[in-house]
């Protein structure tokens, strides 16, 4: 059985809120690092989005592991880039006992 194949480049992002000025804020995605990781498509669906109709789909995105509570850790609400696809992370677990991968529940949305 071969291991995990960290092929995929995915910079992680947290979204930070700054203020505009004009007593509101203005909402900007920050790069917290880069992480190699395995990405694989799970299922898809039809959504409503933002800007209308969208294509949703599920992605299992396998990353080295990283203790709890450590900056690099990914979280939900957080997402990964991998140059112009966008992957916002549902959950995070581990794959396995010792905590040498993470497994990141995503979903990348398209506008249709």
């Amino acid at each position: 059985m071969s291991g995990p194949r960290l092929t995929s480049k995915l910079v992680l992002e947290r979204l930070d809120a700054v203020p505009d000025g004009a007593g509101g804020m203005h909402e900007s995605w920050v790069a917290l690092g880069v992480l190699w990781g395995e990405v694989k498509p799970r299922s898809g669906r039809e959504g409503v989005g933002e800007a209308g109709q969208v294509s949703v789909t599920g992605f299992r995105v396998l990353v080295r592991g990283v203790p709890q509570g450590h900056s690099a850790r990914p979280l939900p609400e957080q997402r990964f880039r991998d140059s112009t696809r966008v992957f916002r992370i549902n959950s995070v677990t581990e794959a396995d006992p010792g905590g040498r991968f993470l497994i990141c529940l995503c979903d990348e949305e398209v506008a249709t």
